[in-house]
């Protein structure tokens, strides 16, 4: 069989339909809880259907890994106005990261990556590059012109765009992860992302920034 039908047959519509099906058994059940029976079932085919596109569960749920993490990438980290004022750059900026951190999709891949992390190692490294990194370099990108505008004194720029980030984690995060509180509203999330920024500002904003 030549390649370019092996791409027909791995893009067409059965194969998105294994891919849903197993993105909403494993995204429900992590790796171990997922049955391929109950794959084959979500995603409306046949058991040979599926074993025909991933003969093994690893290579399937690595597959529906990858593609979460594509998403991740897709939502990440949008500062579309890199001129704004430092409060409101960084204000759009703490609010998205937040709402990007405990939307229930961000939840439920983070819970996969930690239970999973010895049986896929690498799951985690791309759930990394696809998320977190890329909102450090786009926090950083902006930083690097506020600096240049006067509106900031950084010389750690990776300690202080990770320290940002994890400022927009405070609170909610570890309620997150202990399954305390799984949704937020819009007032906490404000509450947190003008928190992070008050405490950005003071420590990095110059006169020219407060």
């Amino acid at each position: 069989m030549s390649q370019a039908v092996k791409e027909v047959i791995r893009t067409g519509r059965k194969f998105d339909q294994v891919l849903q099906g197993a993105r909403e058994v494993f995204m429900a059940d992590g790796f171990s809880g997922a049955s391929v029976d109950d794959i084959a079932k979500a995603a409306g085919v046949s058991k040979a259907t599926l074993y025909s596109y991933f003969p093994d569960k690893r290579l399937l749920f690595t597959e529906v890994a990858r593609n979460e993490c594509q998403r991740q990438a897709d939502e990440a980290l949008e500062l579309t106005d890199l001129e704004a004022t430092p409060r409101e750059a960084l204000m759009q900026a703490a609010v998205q990261i937040t709402t990007i951190i405990t939307s229930e999709f961000s939840q439920r891949v983070f819970r996969i990556c930690v239970a999973e992390a010895d049986r896929f190692p690498e799951l985690g490294q791309e759930f990394y590059e696809s998320g977190p990194m890329l909102g450090r370099a786009r926090i950083t990108e902006y930083l690097n012109c506020a600096i240049e505008r006067g509106e900031f004194e950084i010389e750690d720029m990776e300690l202080a765009a990770d320290q940002f980030s994890e400022l927009c984690k405070t609170d909610l995060f570890a309620k997150m992860v202990f399954g305390i509180q799984t949704k937020f509203s819009e007032a906490e999330i404000e509450r947190i992302a003008a928190g992070a920024v008050d405490m950005f500002l003071a420590r990095y904003g110059t006169e020219k920034s407060r």
